[in-house]
């Protein structure tokens, strides 16, 4: 018997539940004293320590067994003895909370449980909802089909109707969209096991998702005509998101919209915000900076409708599923050639609590099958908190930096638990995109602005509304952060305590962009922000990076596979990405603990808010003579290893200034629900003892190892000022390694991206000599600072 942390694709009629207290290694260590019981995944049970108890599912070959074992539970339990041969199974016992058989609790989780109830509340009884229910999947059709036909009829028999459904064997997701009256939607709110919350055929029951709403304020000057870019070249890019306005100044000539669910007639021109903003972001970027824009069309697939919503009648997994599928599928691609897909979307009814959601799922899943990386916003949480140490928006203006940082944090660090990551911004083969306080609003500017406070002014740092990580089992999130605009704090309400909300964007603190017409004038701009806004930068970034390596390399880089092009992207995107370090000295400060010993759980607390750090797009993109960046690409079998040979530049010798090496590995890993272990490829990277002949060490303002290597990307740094000691011809090895895959043996290989980095800022000859020592030779791409 194995116990998994993810009940998907397992039978809920043999599963039992397995509440654990205390720490996970107590457990852990209980359950390989039991024969023949086995903890399979237990770096992914480890989640966050800030969550309350995770759960461990454990299904038994019959009911037989499943009874056998509550009984010694409720022995135990009793204080009765457990008998001859049981003795591992107490210490089992000692570190859980509960044990229990699945039901309608698990069916219906507590957070969904009070959205059903507070949406019925003001609702008559003659009146209906719609809501998402995820069934056991059943990998024979056969057995489906019949799950399927036993809980429609349940439905109907309860007085509602079918309104849409989807089944992606890939995921092992199986979901109908169902309306259902006020009476039974209160059933399930109660969690009744004589309701559709009592269904074995039944595994989840979710309210109907929610789109992660943008932003916009401050409508402003007209956008000039921007020409359209030449017409040849294939689409790398598409976006996921709203019917944007084609036809703006900004945007004409510059999408390819393929409304293949028919949402354009649903989606007035007035309000289609979050498409035509996310588009323009895409595009040119930040109107504020002055940027080219980008050379390609972008392809765009509608995946809201009215209102800037998900269509009421399907299923999100199934829009993202089919728009996908078509731009990759073998016969009529819409775009064969994309590998880089926007999501600056989230479901705000989904924050994630330690288990993938099927958007995640389908995310990991498309990203390891067509070798695309999704570049997905963390989602916002925009409610408002209190900063108890201040009375009034006066006094909390007054503040002088860092105090006012200081207090802002503290209040925020309360509600970490609250203001997690929304799905699918999870997913483990994607890069999740944080917002960070940064825009090019110039002071003048910034002056302007009226009763909204910066609370971070001169730091760069998380915005407050920005989701906070880890991800899952405890990997990573968000991977970066981009700029989202300087968020300022407006004041709701004051007196023994202030209380206060992220203000929207606006002219003194947003990201320009194309807007729909208002009030009979077309062509406007205004201002947005948030992770959706960063998430967009994101992408941009990666087709930047991707137009980069196309100059430089021309055919050579476009014969790679898409898999390995998107990796190689996914390494580029992320590899300058540090830490500011005065923001991470403040969490440091605040979150603690005080005890430098514990610079681990210091570093989580850094990283929740952080991530890999904030991401230096210009670095990403352009040379420099004191900065050469070497990428390399290619695939491991099972339990093979690839060395990576950098050269050196030998003017670094001698030199006692401060220098670094930083590398950063990417891969899509393939997954699969229900199998032993969701993320089944694990790659590490390994350093040689000639990085010591470099004079350097770790740096300290970086993800702990152990937390860096719990996804598909792995970034490190390490750096020195003393003198390296090097010849002309010296080099440094890295060592890509696939570790032994966890469960079954996966014997496709899998692509990997590589980026490495050596630097000592001021010594101008570091480019052009690494330069020379590759083979064959590439032409620079220097950029004047």
């Amino acid at each position: 018997m194995t116990l998994r942390t993810d009940p998907s694709a397992l039978a809920p009629q043999r599963l039992l539940v397995f509440e654990v207290r205390g720490a996970i290694a107590n457990f852990a260590t209980a359950i390989r004293r039991v024969p023949g019981l086995e903890l399979i995944d237990e770096e992914e049970l480890e989640g966050d320590d800030k969550d309350k108890s995770p759960e461990a599912y454990l299904l038994v070959p019959d009911t037989v067994a499943l009874h056998n074992i509550l009984s010694l539970w409720k022995r135990w339990t009793t204080g009765q003895e457990l008998g001859t041969g049981f003795a591992p199974w107490r210490d089992v016992f000692a570190t859980l909370r509960e044990i229990r058989v699945w039901g309608p609790s698990d069916r219906v989780q507590e957070g969904d449980r009070e959205i059903l109830a507070e949406e019925i509340e003001l609702m008559g009884e003659d009146q209906s909802l719609i809501i998402e229910i995820e069934l056991v999947f059943r990998a024979s059709e056969g057995l489906a089909a019949d799950t399927e036909r036993t809980v429609i009829g349940e439905i109907a028999a309860a007085g509602g109707a079918l309104v849409s459904r989807c089944r992606i064997p890939d995921i092992a997701y199986h979901a109908i969209l169902a309306r259902l009256p006020v009476a039974a939607i209160r059933q399930i709110a109660e969690r009744s096991p004589s309701g559709i919350s009592g269904l074995d055929a039944v595994m989840h029951i979710r309210p109907q998702s929610v789109a992660l709403p943008v932003e916009v304020d401050d409508t402003g000057e007209q956008a000039g005509l921007i020409p359209p870019p030449p017409s040849n070249g294939e689409p790398i890019l598409a976006i996921l998101d709203g019917v944007p306005v084609s036809e703006h100044p900004l945007l004409r000539g510059r999408l390819s919209v393929d409304d293949q669910f028919n949402l354009e007639p649903l989606a007035v021109v007035e309000e289609r915000t979050h498409g035509t903003a996310m588009s323009s972001l895409v595009v040119h970027g930040d109107r504020n900076v002055s940027e080219p824009p980008l050379g390609r069309r972008i392809h765009c697939v509608p995946v809201l409708g009215e209102a800037d919503q998900f269509p009421q009648d399907r299923l999100v997994v199934d829009l993202v599923y089919q728009a996908v599928t078509a731009m990759r599928r073998d016969a009529d691609p819409t775009a064969p050639s994309v590998l880089i897909v926007n999501l600056s979307l989230g479901n705000v009814r989904k924050p994630f609590q330690g288990r993938l959601s099927p958007w995640a799922r389908l995310i990991d899943r498309l990203s390891h099958s067509y070798g695309i990386l999704f570049c997905v916003s963390a989602g916002n949480h925009a409610e408002p908190f209190d900063i108890t140490s201040i009375a009034t928006m006066a006094q909390y203006e007054a503040t002088t930096q860092p105090d006012r940082a200081t207090r802002t944090l503290e209040a925020l660090s309360q509600l970490v638990t609250s203001r997690r990551l929304l799905s699918p911004s999870e997913t483990v083969n994607g890069i999740t995109v944080g917002a960070a306080n940064i825009d090019a609003v110039s002071d003048a500017q910034r002056r302007t602005a009226r009763n909204r406070v910066d609370p971070y002014h001169s730091m760069v740092t998380a915005n407050p509304s920005s989701s906070l990580g880890p991800g899952f089992a405890n990997s990573v999130k968000p991977d970066i952060l981009m700029p989202g605009s300087r968020e300022h704090l407006t004041m709701v309400a004051s007196g023994a305590g202030l209380s206060v909300r992220p203000a929207g964007p606006a002219r003194p603190h947003g990201l320009k962009v194309a807007a729909p017409p208002r009030a009979g004038a077309a062509g406007m701009e205004h201002y947005t922000n948030g992770t959706s806004a960063a998430a967009a930068l994101a992408s941009r970034t990666a087709h930047r990076i991707h137009d980069a390596l196309e100059a430089e390399y021309g055919e050579r880089f476009l014969a790679l596979t898409l898999h390995q092009r998107a990796v190689i992207l996914k390494a580029l995107l992320v590899h300058t990405a540090v830490w500011p370090m005065d923001s991470a000295e403040l969490i440091k400060s605040v979150l603690g603990p005080a005890n430098p010993r514990q610079h681990v759980r210091q570093r989580d607390n850094i990283r929740r808010f952080l991530g890999y750090g904030v991401v230096d797009a210009s670095d990403a993109i352009y040379c420099a003579s004191d900065r050469a960046t070497f990428w390399a690409s290619g695939s491991l079998a099972p339990e093979t290893r690839r060395p990576i040979v950098v050269p050196l530049p030998a003017c670094m010798s001698g030199q006692a200034l401060p220098h670094a090496v930083s590398a950063t590995l990417a891969w899509f890993t393939p997954v699969q629900p229900g199998r032993q272990s969701y993320r089944s490829v694990r790659l590490s990277l390994l350093t040689s003892e000639d990085i010591d002949q470099f004079r350097v060490l770790p740096a300290k303002s970086q993800p702990d190892t152990n937390q860096a290597g719990r996804g598909t990307v792995f970034s490190r740094r390490w750096e020195g000022s003393k003198a390296p000691a090097l010849a002309q011809n010296s080099t440094v090895e890295l060592v890509v390694q696939r570790e032994p895959d966890r469960g079954p043996r996966i014997d496709e290989l899998v692509p990997f991206g590589l980026a490495v980095t050596v630097t000592m800022p001021s010594v101008a000859e570091v480019y052009s000599q690494a330069r020379a020592r590759i083979t064959p030779p590439v032409r620079a791409r220097a950029r004047t600072r």
